[in-house]
Formats: C-alpha cells, structure tokens, sequence
C-alpha cells in the first residue's frame, strides 16, 4: 500500500485525472471513439442500419432496445470502401427528443441485441469503449506538458493516437487511471524495470544464432545489477553463477508477481534485486520500453498483464522462445538475397534474446514474467539518417498541422508519397511473393528511415508472432527454424494469433491486412484529407509499385499469381465482432481491394 492510500490523501496524479474529465479532449476522444465503433461496426456488417444517399456522403440509421434510434453521416472511401464517418453529426434519438450521442458504452448496451451479441462480451467491450474515452483524454493533457529533453523519436512514439481502426484503441484494461499516467507513453515517464535473479532451471533462455546470451545479458544489465545480483544471491546462499537476470515491469511486479509468486522468493528460486541500471520510456504498445540512457542499447519488451486493442499483453513462453529464431532466420532471408540486402536494405529490429520464467511452485500462468531484448532502431542508422515512428506519417501536431507538411512542401505530395511507396512496399511484397514469409507489418510495426524527410528504407520490427508462413510455400523450406508450437490454448483465445497457415491466401491476406488496410489505408485517406493527394491517386501509385516489382522479377510469375496482393477482394479480419460475438472460428470479412484498379469509391 502506498503512503497516499494509508494516509488517506488524495494521490497525486487523480486532480490531472479530474481535470482531464472537465476537459474538451475528453469530448474530442469520446467522438473518435463512437466514429472508429460505428465505421468499425457498420463496415464488418454487424450493426444493422439503414443508408440512403446525402449529398456526396451517406445518412445511416439504427435502431436498438427499447426503440431507441441512432443516426449520423459517413462517407465512403476508395480505401477498401471503408467508412469515415463525422463524429459530430452521431445523434441519439429517444422519448421524442434527439440529442447528440455522447456514451460509445451506452450505444453498445442499447444495440447489444440487435448485434447478436454475446451479453458478457458486450459488457467488457462497452467498458473498453469508456477506459479509452478517458485514457486518451487524460493522455492528451499530457502531451502538452511532455519532457522537452526527450528526442524526437521517442516524443512521436509518446504521440501515436492509438491503433486508427479498433475502437478500443487505448483501453488498457488492468491500470487504472493513476498507472496510465505512470507507465503510458503519453506523459513520457522515466520507468526502470524491477530485476530479479531466476534460477536458471526455471527460466527459458533464446538467443538469435550467433549471439552469446551470458555476454549479451552482461551488456545490456550493466555492473549495477549484476553486482547486485551476485550478492543478493550469495545472501540468499545461493551460487550466483545458477542464475539470471530477469527483468520485470514495475506495475507487473506489483500487482501480479508479487502476490503470485511469494513461495519462488521464499525458496529462493526467485531473489528480488530492486529496479536500477538504465533509464527506459515506454513506446507506444505500452510493454516496450525504449533505453533512454543509452539509445542504442536494445529496448525491453516486457509481459504486462493488461488487455489493450483487446489483447493481453503477456509474453506467451512460446512466442518468447521462437522470437530469436524467428530473427535469424529473417536475417540469413535478407543477407542471402542480393535485392534486399544489398538495394532495399531494410532494417531488421532483431528480438536478439528472451527470457521466460516458469514457476515451480505453479501459483501463476506462464507467460507473467518474461521478456525480450529487442535491437534499437539508432543502433542502424547511417551517416545523415533519422527515423520516425511510422505512425507519425498520419498525425497532427499540436497546431493541428500534418507532421509530414513540411517534407511534402519540399517535394510535392504525390513525389513524396511515390518514394514512401517505393521504400515501402518492394521490401514487404518480395518477402512475401520470393520467400513466402508474410510480415505484420502494421504502423506500429514499421519505422521510416529518411534523410530530411525523403524516405530511403524501413525497418520492421515484432517478430515473435509478427510472421506468417505455408511451410510448403516457402522458397526454400529447409532454412525456416523449428518453432515451438503454438498451444491449443492459445489459439482458443485469439484463433488468428498463430505462425504456420495451411493456404497461400491466409498468408496473403496476413500482409494485405496490417499492411495495407490499416497501415497504408490510414496513410492514403490522411495524404487526401490533409495534404492534397487524392486517395485514388495515392493507391494507383502503389498499384505501379507493384506491377514495376513484377516486372523486375519475371521469373516469379506463378508466385506473384499465388500470392496475388493485386486481386479484387481481400479478407481482413473484423476486430470489432471479435468483441462482440463468441469466438467460435477467425472472424473475417471480404473486402474490395484498391490495388486492383477499381474497388469503391
């Protein structure tokens, strides 16, 4: 218990808390998150509505228990014939009386019904919608008080707006208000992981080929703890050379390790070391933190026993195991081809080593206590290159001008975004159609290298269940690692979250999904709203991209039909009615594909 909650004071953050409700960005993030539900809802088909023309746009309709009518505007976009809708215009119609909608929660209670949905899964997804409503409130306050001594990397990570499609985009169920401002990226805290010394015949221990794990452990711990290491272990009478250093978020350690694990520490297979050594902030997936007091160090991916975008964010032991060899084996891929390591060179932010700890005394699920080493992105730049979050590329400043305004005036837009297309797509499209690996190549996933703003490469990142493969699809099938199985529990929790596809289009689809309709996608319809470029034009400059890429390859021809990124429809996943409706197989769509040529407009 802390010193505010045995006194009975008011802790410190909650008058910010407070202030963040009075504010208009709570009204600002209340309408982005009823726009991205009801373009999330309506686009997968699960909300029933009612649309008629109005004016360049559509007027839809839906109507829920009780009678109770929902009204707004939306237009059509050439993106996939997505859905963008005006948040200002979302009307609530009850008792004879509109009013402007105000409650995402109450609108799923209220059409809960009518969706079909599964009563105790609406519920949590209706307390999502509100722990993001307030979360990004208060982490927009924030923002504006954010540490002028962080570099500017790290302040784009600070301001990623969230996930731009899931409704429930910064919901982080598990913190409370008081830890979002203490551990999300938004306020730009100076975390410092808690360590703790595991035996070594309780900890799973991956290292990417060639890597000396003790040695590399040693670099990036520091002295500090491994002193401290050395003799809290002997104290403890142990032998230190028997263990590992394990590090752990401080929220995790409190709320979950330390009521869980009391008998590990008590037989000593667990020795707490206090937190120290360097400096981290948290990035924009929360649970990895980015080395402050040596930039180039690796960053901590650490597990976190919170949902956000509807996910738990523990580090299953599997995924823990296979990230290193998921790195190598994408390394010998790109350092064997000629056109990506030696044209395109794309940065591979390798997960270099994992830790996993699996408790003796069994008191807590696998998975609570792990971590991954991941390679920092200032570690690959050359001689005049910068990097930005990919992110940043769809995002206001806080004048509300586009970030990237002052490269496109350079340039021109459609110059620019040519380049960007250029950098981007050739690496993402030959892994998949030369090699057969599909990477999750998502905005949160990918980084812009350029110079002065003009795109040169990308680097991708997340590899431990960021790849897709049909093992008899791959180029050379002899070369992929063994992976440790995806667990049967696993897949019954999320049925979209495993490695080996038995189809080629499941591959594809894996890429035309992060990579395209919700990385690009966002791109195009920001370049268009924003900056100029219409969205068509934006897509028939990628479709060139890829018949040039075609072009380049003749002799790839059967696989650029097998994984065909060009064909009419796609099917992306529909993150929405997963919240909603029991998860009793994928939940997936079709959808047009702008690529093709034609598609919505």
């Amino acid at each position: 218990m802390n010193d505010a909650a045995a006194t009975g004071a008011v802790p410190a953050h909650l008058p910010e808390v407070l202030a963040a409700v009075a504010s208009d960005e709570l009204a600002a993030a209340r309408r982005r998150v009823f726009r991205q539900l009801l373009e999330a809802l309506t686009y997968e088909g699960i909300l029933p509505v009612e649309e008629r023309p109005d004016g360049e746009g559509l007027a839809l309709r839906t109507t829920g228990g009780g009678g109770t009518t929902y009204t707004w505007r939306a237009r059509r976009r050439h993106s996939f014939g997505r859905l963008r809708v005006d948040p200002c215009s979302i009307e609530r119609h009850a008792g004879g009386r509109g009013e402007q909608a105000r409650s995402p929660a109450l609108f799923v209670h209220e059409l809960a019904g009518a969706m079909g949905a599964d009563p105790g899964k609406a519920a949590a997804f209706a307390d999502e919608l509100s722990r993001t409503v307030l979360n990004d409130a208060v982490g927009a306050c924030r923002r504006r008080a954010t540490d002028p001594a962080v570099d500017g990397y790290q302040a784009l990570e600070a301001a990623a707006g969230g996930h731009p499609y899931h409704p429930s985009y910064k919901s982080r169920v598990g913190f409370d208000p008081l830890d979002n401002l203490g551990y999300g990226p938004e306020p730009a805290p100076i975390v410092r992981p808690v360590w703790l010394a595991a035996r070594r015949d309780a900890v799973q221990v991956a290292a990417a080929p060639g890597t000396d794990d003790t040695a590399f452990l040693a670099g990036e711990v520091g002295d500090d703890v491994l002193r401290r290491l050395a003799a809290a272990v002997t104290t403890a009478g142990g032998d230190p050379q028997a263990y590992v250093p394990v590090p752990a978020h401080p929220w995790q350690y409190r709320e979950r390790l330390l009521p869980g694990l009391v008998d590990d520490v008590r037989d000593a297979t667990l020795v707490p070391l206090g937190d120290g050594g360097d400096d981290y902030r948290p990035q924009q997936s929360i649970r990895t933190l980015a080395n402050v007091t040596t930039p180039a160090k690796a960053s901590l991916k650490l597990s976190l026993s919170i949902v956000n975008t509807s996910t738990a964010r523990t580090l299953a032991p599997h995924t823990v195991a296979n990230a290193p060899r998921i790195t190598g084996w994408l390394r010998g891929i790109v350092e064997g081809d000629p056109y990506l390591g030696g044209e395109l060179r794309p940065v591979l932010l390798g997960e270099v080593l994992g830790v996993s700890y699996h408790s003796p005394s069994r008191i807590t699920a696998g998975g609570e206590l792990a971590a991954i080493w991941r390679e920092s992105i200032h570690a690959h730049l050359g001689a005049g290159e910068a990097a930005v979050p990919f992110t940043a590329l769809s995002l206001l400043d806080g004048r509300g001008a586009p970030v990237v305004a002052p490269w496109l005036a350079e340039r021109g837009a459609q110059a620019w975004a040519r380049q960007l297309l250029e950098v981007t797509v050739p690496p993402v499209l030959h892994l998949l159609c030369a090699h057969g690996l599909a990477v999750e190549a998502h905005a949160q996933n990918m980084v812009l290298v350029h110079r002065d703003g003009w795109p040169v490469r990308i680097a991708l990142k997340d590899f431990h269940d960021g790849v897709r493969f049909a093992r008899h699809l791959l180029a050379d099938p002899q070369a992929a690692p063994e992976l440790v199985p995806v667990p049967e529990a696993h897949l019954q929790a999320n049925r979209t979250s495993y490695l080996e596809a038995e189809h080629g289009d499941e591959v594809r689809n894996f890429v035309h999904d992060a990579f395209f309709f919700v990385n690009l996608a966002e791109v195009a319809m920001f370049l268009d709203d924003h900056c100029g470029l219409a969205e068509r034009r934006f897509w028939a400059l990628a479709r060139e991209v890829v018949l040039a890429h075609r072009r380049r390859f003749p002799d790839l021809a059967d696989r650029f039909d097998r994984f065909d990124v060009l064909a009419p429809t796609v099917r992306v996943e529909q993150l929405a009615a997963r919240r909603l409706l029991p998860e009793t197989r994928p939940r997936l769509h079709e959808v047009p594909n702008p690529l093709a040529g034609g598609g919505a407009g």
